[in-house]
């Protein structure tokens, strides 16, 4: 589906009125509200069931508009110059006079910001004129939405429209970056890299436990339990039975599943990150005893694509 100015125009006054919108960007559909206020913020966590500890990421314009909000040092700077826009969110201190809704920082005293690079994500943006809270458009700790249909099955008419910008074409969610110390941590792997930004910065952390800090998640997507279909999820299959479906991975996929999907034929990760949610989706909707996971390479977009998995696949 095409949209027209007219559409874009309609979901920033939609916004504006404190409704809740829908829109694609370059990693996954965000449910988006009006990030300066309390309301339209709360509606973001009651339409996705979602825990109140768990914060949601602002998207702005620019930098300039991000400035307004956060407090950048010197790294988020180099960090933000290099990466946006793009799937790169900052985790940083808020201004004291900051106006963004408390609501988005789930009580904490920092902000999760990042400039999509999605044309119709800008266009949103710059037609509604307000900085747009907007998580993964999907029920809490499901399977994010990387096409305009899968937000109209996960969400219905909690939403009060749905931009449609056809497939993510990167198909995970950013990496999230905290940069409120003096060495900036990885809290959520993504498309951009550790050896990239390590390009930018030597030094770098990277969390990768699933332990919730004294001080509450300072990023979202970071839940043990999250991106999960209905069914189980096994990771690392060398074998698959007749009653589970396959996420395959590379040119020799396991043969005997009820159904199966490819992530990449050819072993391209981008391509498989790509894939990903949209194929756990399909197979989900097979109804399968269980979703058998081949192996994916721990490198490179490998980490981000594993992380997913590995949360897909907790039980407690």
């Amino acid at each position: 589906m095409k949209n027209t100015p007219s559409d874009i125009k309609h979901a920033a006054s939609l916004l504006k009125a404190g409704k809740l919108v829908a829109f694609p960007t370059e990693t996954v559909y965000g449910l988006g509200g009006n990030a300066l206020s309390d309301e339209a913020v709360a509606k973001i966590y009651a339409a996705k069931g979602r825990p109140e500890f768990n914060p949601l990421i602002v998207h702005v314009r620019s930098l300039e508009d991000a400035n307004q909000y956060v407090e950048f040092n010197d790294m988020a700077l180099k960090l933000a110059h290099d990466f946006w826009p793009g799937p790169l969110t900052l985790v940083l201190p808020r201004r004291s006079d900051c106006t963004l809704s408390l609501l988005v920082s789930a009580g904490m005293d920092t902000v999760a910001v990042r400039m999509p690079s999605h044309t119709l994500a800008q266009a949103l943006l710059h037609e509604a004129g307000i900085p747009i809270a907007a998580p993964s458009a999907n029920r809490s700790g499901r399977i994010s939405p990387t096409e305009a249909a899968h937000v109209h099955e996960e969400l219905g008419d909690r939403v009060a429209m749905v931009l449609d910008g056809g497939p993510c074409h990167v198909g995970i969610e950013s990496t999230v970056v905290d940069c409120t110390g003096d060495t900036p941590v990885i809290l959520r792997p993504g498309s951009v890299t550790e050896a990239e930004i390590r390009n930018q910065k030597s030094e770098i952390r990277n969390i990768s436990d699933f332990r919730l800090p004294a001080s509450g998640f300072r990023s979202p997507g970071m839940l043990a339990s999250h991106y999960a279909p209905s069914c189980p999820v096994r990771l690392n299959a060398t074998d698959v039975k007749a009653d589970e479906a396959l996420l395959a991975f590379g040119p020799q996929a396991l043969n005997g599943a009820l159904h199966t999907q490819n992530l990449s034929p050819s072993g391209n990760l981008q391509e498989a990150a790509a894939n990903l949610f949209r194929m756990l989706r399909a197979l989900d909707a097979s109804s399968p005893r269980c979703i058998a996971v081949m192996p994916i390479p721990e490198e490179e977009l490998g980490i981000a694509i594993n992380d997913r998995l590995k949360r897909a696949a907790y039980t407690k």
